[in-house]
């Protein structure tokens, strides 16, 4: 992509305007042609794939912190992505205050994102795929999933605009995790009306119930350059655990590597020389995966949200397999080049590219449609309900500031000892004195299973369920972690212990100063229940209640567990 003087200059302005420091020797006006460096990345081999993945239906750029806690444990100790800030500028050598630095650790968010603006858009994502397309014409476009919830927008429409948006951006191919929750009808729907012949929906761990037959195609095999190569769908395979398995009911997921296994040597013989998978299992779970199934090249993974700079190198017993992760909320665009000769990959060349909104314009074809889909709800999505004096975000694994608002505001509003809100990964990032408007509260709560819920618990049962989520994401072994973060909590102090045992990790629990008690009774509200049936009013309402006598959230104070035996982890900012 070159751009003529006036274009250049039309791209400065956007970044003027937009917030970015014109004199900042790591941005586009501080050395001309310095953005456009960042986005020229030299054709590479024959074979490429680009790969976005949990865009979490976000159609418009938007702030988002990456998080400070992301521990590992047993073998993933200090093994990406379990490093965060500074740990993880020096293990991918990146230079401290650079665009890059923003854009992979939480490192001076608040200054750096005035200074570079936001990330990701639709519009701008697709000005990139093209820009990439452009030396890369052959290259296959995957969705890791997660495309069709996490917005007011994609509730409202059931949907549909993102549906409409992944087409128009030339997606080739997609798995799925978050888009089971519009049930199995819907989903069924849209693979069949909507993508028939022009997008593959691949699944190969999703089958019946009864007869274990395949839901989806298992994986579809292209050519390019000549060169036969296979691509493998991996939904989530817990999807009936972390959400409600009434809305997947007839259906049986599952990691299923013997499975795997064969749809790999299935498409080798076949003919295909390259094989990728794209993954919706998280990245600890791909990396055991590549450990144990043969003949994979990479595995383009999704659901943790991790932005990881550069692949992972897992050996098995015929070779290696790349494992890589993408990042969220269409913030990062991955390119895998592979040189394939003599039947196989010989080398690869692999970048996870950061999307500047202000340093990439808007493709127009693409920001038409966007304002033509969000019109009819433009007014509503714009509503102004509070302004955040502090910083409101979601990601990492204990607690973040846009949870802690919400556990605040069910206490307050249903009356309640204590509150646990999921530990859900997406939700984007609100700057100190940005307003709240309904699209930004939507961003954290906008679920087809929004039910909020108020439960006498006794403190017995309060410890279960803690020590229940705490080995879903703590397990030593990957294959047992089922979820998404740590249930975030407000009101109870505890302290967790991530090393110690099944059933043991929680203990300190306290309430106002004072222990809980395992046969006392304590009101507990919740929302985003995954039993069927349940009543109530949904989480949004009560956001809006607490915001209507909140219009100005000051700064949160996070309550989040006292954590033991992770001193000189790399995965937890000191």
């Amino acid at each position: 992509m070159s751009f003529s003087r006036r274009e250049f200059m039309q791209v400065l302005a956007v970044a003027s305007a937009g917030g970015m420091a014109l004199d900042h020797k790591d941005v586009l006006a501080g050395k001309p042609g310095a953005g456009q460096a960042m986005y020229d990345l030299p054709k590479f081999g024959n074979v490429s794939f680009l790969h976005f993945t949990d865009c979490h239906a976000q159609l418009m750029p938007i702030y988002f912190r990456e998080p400070n806690v992301n521990l590992g444990v047993a073998e993933a100790v200090g093994r990406p992505p379990h490093i965060v800030g500074e740990s993880l500028l020096k293990h991918f050598k990146i230079r401290p205050g650079t665009p890059e630095a923003h854009a992979f650790t939480y490192l001076n968010f608040e200054s750096a994102a005035k200074t570079y603006g936001k990330v990701g858009g639709f519009a701008h994502l697709a000005t990139l795929i093209k820009q990439m397309r452009a030396s890369r014409p052959y290259a296959m476009l995957l969705d890791g999933g997660d495309t069709w919830q996490g917005s007011a927008t994609a509730l409202w429409t059931n949907g549909q605009d993102m549906v409409d948006a992944c087409k128009l951006l030339g997606v080739n191919a997609m798995c799925p995790h978050w888009e089971f929750t519009l049930g199995e009808k819907r989903v069924q729907e849209i693979v069949e009306k909507d993508f028939g012949g022009k997008l593959d929906f691949l699944a190969q761990n999703v089958k019946t119930n009864d007869f274990g037959d395949p839901v989806f195609k298992p994986y579809v095999i292209k050519e390019m350059n000549g060169v036969p190569v296979a691509v493998i769908g991996q939904a989530f395979p817990y999807t009936p655990i972390a959400n409600p398995g009434y809305m997947v009911s007839n259906w049986t997921f599952g990691i299923q590597d013997e499975n795997m296994q064969k749809m790999v040597d299935e498409a080798r013989s076949k003919g295909a020389q390259a094989v990728v998978v794209i993954s919706h299992n998280g990245m600890d779970v791909d990396i055991k995966m590549a450990s144990r199934v043969t003949g994979i090249d990479a595995i383009l993974g999704g659901h943790t949200h991790d932005g990881m700079p550069a692949p992972i190198v897992v050996k098995n017993a015929k070779g290696q397999t790349l494992v890589t992760n993408a990042g969220s909320n269409s913030k990062f665009l991955g390119v895998l080049d592979f040189d394939v000769r003599g039947g196989k990959v010989q080398d690869f060349r692999y970048k996870l590219l950061p999307v500047f909104a202000n340093l990439l314009p808007a493709d127009a074809e693409m920001q038409t449609y966007i304002d033509k889909v969000r019109a009819p709800y433009k007014a509503k999505l714009d509503e102004k309900l509070a302004v955040s004096e502090g910083l409101l975000y979601r990601r990492g694994n204990f607690n973040g500031s846009w949870d802690q608002l919400i556990v605040d505001a069910l206490m307050e509003v249903k009356g309640a000892d204590m509150a646990f809100s999921p530990g859900f990964r997406w939700g984007t990032t609100i700057l100190p004195g940005q307003a709240i408007t309904r699209e930004l509260m939507m961003d954290q709560v906008a679920i087809t299973y929004p039910t909020s819920t108020l439960t006498e618990m006794s403190g017995e049962t309060i410890k279960t369920v803690l020590e229940d989520v705490c080995d879903n994401l703590f397990n030593p072994d990957p294959y047992y972690q089922q979820g998404g973060d740590m249930v975030r909590v407000g009101g109870l102090a505890y302290t967790c212990d991530p090393k110690a045992g099944s059933g043991k990790r929680i203990s300190n629990m306290m309430l106002k100063g004072k222990t809980i008690e395992a046969g006392k009774t304590y009101k507990v509200a919740g929302w985003a229940p995954v039993a069927e049936g349940v009543k109530g009013e949904p989480i949004w309402d009560v956001m809006e209640t607490y915001f209507k006598s909140h219009k100005t959230i000051t700064t949160r104070k996070l309550n989040t567990p006292k954590v033991e035996g992770m001193q000189g982890n790399p995965g937890i900012a000191a």
